[in-house]
């Protein structure tokens, strides 16, 4: 039985005993209730996969597209005049690189990667876009210039989150080369070859 039967059979069995045992409901009413929790689940179940492999079929998709738009963001810093924003536009390409990398690489489908593909790299393609705009126009009304301010720490924001993105896209192989390292070591030290045992061995063939 497939894991998801499985829950499904679980989700079905617990409405029927919270119908029939806890509410004192009949047993044809509360099977009702429990056939139609454990149709809804497999539903349920059955759509997120759905949706899952669709994400999974389109992902060179999004992931040529987001090169693209990365690109973009790259032709851009030669474009803008203010310093610091090219300087964070230069940070920003080179996290997205990163992060596309990796998405590319472990075929990621989760929700920091789909997020990133999917509305933080489109975002801040619109931002840069609207700023250059604005910025070109050299207007000096107050809204055009709340806008070049909030765009600026949206921007430098923006530089530091895509970093943060990176960093936990890498967070579960790290984790698992941490824990092979401890294994790793103590395997060494079991089989008396890690520096302590060995400092150990030379000090008695020197005495």
């Amino acid at each position: 039985m497939k894991n998801k039967e499985v829950i499904s059979g679980i989700v079905g069995a617990s409405f029927f005993a919270i119908g029939y045992i806890g509410l004192s409901i009949a047993v044809l009413p509360s099977l009702a209730v429990g056939a139609g929790a454990y149709v809804a689940s497999e539903l349920l179940m059955s759509g997120k996969k759905k949706i899952e492999e669709e994400l999974d079929n389109n992902l060179p998709n999004r992931i040529a597209q987001a090169r693209k738009q990365n690109r973009h963001l790259s032709d851009m810093v030669k474009e803008l005049n203010d310093d610091d924003i090219k300087y964070y536009l230069k940070e920003i390409c080179s996290s997205a690189n990163k992060i596309i990398n990796a998405i590319e690489k472990n075929k990621l489908n989760n929700r920091s990667s789909n997020r990133f593909l999917d509305y933080y790299l489109p975002v801040c393609v619109n931002i840069i876009d609207r700023y250059d705009e604005i910025e070109n126009q050299e207007l000096t009304s107050k809204d055009s210039k709340n806008f070049m301010k909030n765009s600026h720490e949206r921007i430098k924001e923006t530089s530091i989150a895509f970093k943060k993105i990176l960093d936990n896209l890498y967070q579960t192989d790290i984790e698992d080369s941490e824990a092979e390292l401890k294994v790793y070591n103590q395997m060494l030290k079991a089989d008396g070859y890690n520096s302590e045992e060995l400092n150990v061995k030379d000090g008695d063939l020197d005495e």
